[in-house]
């Protein structure tokens, strides 16, 4: 099938690594020029010529930290500058701290709503004025299976995404006459760096191991297994390409089965 993204302009945040850099590379492959963002220049650097090597194609690393008051329009205004215009927004960001509700104290929740829920808003309302010019302007939230199932100490996570995909749902309905599509993602456990991170604090608690943990986390699958990032970005860059063209407003779940609610 063809995506229909050849020629076309996208921004991917939190790409340095896992889901971020996973859906840049596949839009990168699918002949979108891409801009990636990440708060480590080093790193951010080390992606986008990773990328650009795997796929041919032209990336451009930004380098800010988008938790930062004027850092996403910044990065937006950057991103436009370098490949002239914007199709596509991939919003995406690191996770909070794991912990129980009780360790954590103001500071902490304010820093994950700038993390897990300003940030998207401020990328999408700095991005709006671009995509309205596009004939293929998709926007595609990254935020967790925990909004539908809340993860054991992920009270920060489990709270502030469900804010973004409230705002992710309401958008693609005050905006779909634009023509712009508003969708999210909603990852289970998928092997990246940050989940590696998860498991070595549930280790640290339970006395165990890290493969210990994600054993026992990927039973819930009935796949019996944690999702691959290439997994997850297969479904992004369809879910932003015009051959998603009739879907807005959907919240899919990329969980190898592990939300075990029928709707």
């Amino acid at each position: 099938m063809d995506l229909g993204l050849q020629g076309t302009k996208a921004l991917v945040t939190g790409a340095s690594r896992g889901l971020g850099f996973a859906t840049a590379l596949g839009l990168s492959k699918e002949g979108c020029e891409v801009s990636i963002n990440s708060r480590n220049l080093e790193k951010i650097k080390v992606a986008a010529e990773t990328i650009s090597s795997q796929s041919g194609g032209e990336v451009h690393p930004i380098c800010a930290d988008i938790s930062e008051s004027g850092s996403p329009s910044q990065v937006v205004d950057t991103a436009v500058d370098m490949m002239n215009g914007l199709d596509i927004l991939v919003t995406n960001s690191g996770g909070p701290p794991s912990g129980a509700f009780e360790t954590f104290d103001d500071q902490a929740w304010s820093d994950a709503i700038n993390l897990n829920f300003m940030s998207h808003l401020k990328l999408i309302r700095a991005a709006l004025p671009h995509l309205k010019e596009s004939k293929a302007a998709s926007v595609l939230t990254i935020t967790s299976m925990s909004v539908k199932q809340p993860v054991p100490n992920l009270v920060l996570s489990n709270s502030v995404r469900s804010a973004t995909v409230g705002l992710t749902k309401t958008l693609a309905l005050e905006l779909g006459h634009l023509r712009i599509r508003f969708n999210s993602i909603l990852p289970g456990w998928t092997s990246t760096e940050r989940v590696q991170e998860l498991m070595a604090f549930r280790a640290d608690q339970n006395q165990t191991s890290i493969e210990q943990e994600i054993a026992k986390q990927a039973h819930d699958s009935p796949f019996n297994r944690l999702a691959s990032p290439e997994e997850f970005a297969n479904v992004a860059v369809f879910l932003v390409s015009p051959a998603a063209s009739y879907m807005t407003g959907t919240m899919i779940a990329v969980d190898g089965g592990m939300y075990k609610a029928t709707y």
